[in-house]
């Protein structure tokens, strides 16, 4: 590129936390940042949008650096938006988003503010990327997943992405040099056993807890939950085309 490429960062934990400070740094040494992120946070949101209330966004000095930065009172994707058609003069080269408090490898995806930026980035034609540590304390240590998240990076931006395709980048909670590499994954077959804890205020009224626990379903060795559970960072390629083309066929038997 002839200039420094334009990087948007954003995340879901809000514009504060610990990971998407450390993400503007690592952007800052390859480029231009602009962050538009959540105000506050805004964990399990999925690609949630505003569109019955009022959207703020204001420009905010957070700690020191090169980078603009802007906290949006809306989701994810809304910062995304806002980026693209408000805020920016120019669409950037790279959307990151994260590094998110916590895994969003297997169906998480579904239910993940960090990824939904993403994809909202990738539907507005910019290659972008959703990373994750499996780590949802708010002090979690990014430091050993540095070089790695800025090694991807600069492989997008160099090669680009498929159409439609952004990347899910999920980061095993160990010390740099426990880190055994960077495995190419398909997304697990897992699924969130749930559950609900019923119970009462002290005024008598009911409300409820969700809970639940992971299970994967899946053995297979070419998946982001195996490589996360053998020390290596995962990256799945997610397509945000949800036709499921395997049906087509069989659904056009019925008689309808």
């Amino acid at each position: 590129m002839s200039e420094r490429p334009l990087i948007l960062v954003t995340n879901d934990d809000g514009i504060t936390a610990p990971g998407i400070r450390m993400l503007i740094e690592i952007m800052n040494t390859i480029g231009d940042v602009i962050v538009v992120a959540p105000d506050s946070p805004q964990s399990g949101m999925g690609h949630a949008i505003t569109v019955n209330n009022v959207l703020h966004c204001n420009p905010t000095t957070v700690d020191d650096g090169p980078q603009i930065e802007y906290s949006c009172s809306g989701t994810p994707a809304d910062c995304v938006k806002m980026a693209k058609h408000e805020i920016l003069n120019r669409t950037p080269d790279l959307c990151v988003s994260g590094i998110n408090h916590g895994a969003n490898s297997s169906i998480n995806v579904i239910y993940s503010g960090t990824m939904s930026a993403a994809v909202e980035a990738g539907m507005e034609g910019i290659p972008a990327i959703g990373f994750s540590l499996l780590d949802f304390a708010w002090n979690a240590d990014f430091r050993a997943a540095k070089e790695y998240v800025k090694k991807i990076a600069l492989n997008v931006l160099l090669n680009g992405l498929p159409d439609g395709v952004v990347l899910n980048v999920n980061i095993p909670k160990l010390k740099e040099e426990e880190i055994k590499g960077v495995r190419i994954c398909r997304q697990a077959n897992g699924v969130w056993k749930e559950s609900f804890d019923k119970r009462k205020s002290p005024f008598g009224k009911e409300y409820y807890w969700l809970s639940g626990e992971f299970v994967n379903n899946d053995k297979g060795l070419d998946t982001d939950i195996w490589a996360l559970e053998n020390g290596y960072i995962s990256v799945v390629p997610v397509q945000f085309d949800m036709t499921a083309h395997h049906a087509i066929q069989k659904l056009n038997t019925w008689d309808l």
